[in-house]
């Protein structure tokens, strides 16, 4: 396969049949593979997708500058493709995400801005909204409250599920923005009302970069209404033992959110007769090197 630009890669990820971890004889579990995206995580779709709506509606416009609160992977994927459109990006972001993360943005050219780390994403989002406020001239695409999001997975992740696995009867994902799940959601109860979109959502507090509880904030693209089953983990413990069993038994790359994931769909599976389910994974583990997911 050839193209003209890395962007044509987003997306038609691949879907593996993991051997080790089903927690029912008759419930198979398969994974969405997003950490092949060329960002390296399923944050490629929604991103492309804000900066092509921005672009149409004339918001982005030659030499314009972007401002984004961000957990990392949306930083990255802004980054790369803001490189490539000739755009100036600065993120906002807590200062316990990981050290890899900051880096590659910094390689895409992007300027980063810390906030204290025990205010989490939620103290990056109100910086962000500071400093825009305070110059008007950023632009914000706001990936917590921009329909391009889910739309994003409505249009390219649901029906890539539907054609790579027609038997599927559930799909579950982690919790973040919501626009994975909203997206999913969407599409799944037009198109195959019999799947079942499934939240994983992590307690508060939670360390699981990209994951977030929306007891504290819920963003405006998101609503518990739209999932079938929302699953709630009592601790962030399992999300980094079982992406550590993904790379010894599976031989899969993985963050620390896909072994989020993959706790909600192995919870489902106890519950389920039979089944097939897809679990998200979102990205990959090159960048959690120097995290507590490495120990």
């Amino acid at each position: 396969m050839t193209t003209n630009s890395i962007l044509d890669l987003i997306g038609n990820t691949p879907v593996v049949e993991l051997q080790h971890f089903s927690t029912n004889p008759e419930v198979r579990i398969l994974a969405k593979l997003e950490g092949n995206n060329p960002g390296g995580s399923l944050k490629d779709r929604p991103v492309l997708a804000m900066f092509r709506d921005a672009e149409e509606r004339g918001v982005l416009k030659p030499g314009a500058q972007l401002l984004e609160a961000t957990s990392g992977n949306t930083g990255i994927a802004l980054a790369m493709i803001a490189a490539l459109r000739g755009y100036r990006f600065r993120a906002v972001m807590a200062e316990s995400a990981s050290i890899e993360r900051r880096k590659v943005m910094k390689m895409f050219g992007a300027d980063i801005v810390l906030t204290d780390a025990a205010g989490g994403t939620n103290l990056a989002i109100k910086t962000a909204q500071q400093m825009l406020s305070e110059d008007p001239s950023w632009v914000n695409l706001n990936q917590f409250e921009n329909s391009a999001n889910p739309r994003s997975h409505e249009e390219t992740t649901g029906p890539e599920i539907l054609r790579d696995v027609p038997d599927v009867t559930h799909v579950v994902a982690g919790m973040g923005t919501g626009g994975t799940l909203t997206g999913l959601s969407a599409f799944m109860h037009r198109q195959a009302p019999q799947v079942k979109v499934v939240g994983v959502e992590p307690i508060a507090g939670s360390k699981i970069q990209g994951l977030r509880n929306m007891a504290a904030y819920t963003p405006g693209i998101f609503s518990f209404d739209n999932l079938d089953v929302t699953l709630r983990m009592t601790e962030d413990a399992p999300a980094f033992g079982i992406a550590r069993e993904i790379y010894r038994k599976e031989g899969i790359s993985v963050g620390i959110s896909c072994g989020a994931a993959l706790w909600g769909a192995m919870e489902l599976a106890r519950t389920l007769e039979s089944g097939v389910i897809v679990v998200i994974f979102p990205d990959r583990g090159d960048r959690y090197a120097s995290t507590a997911l490495f120990e």
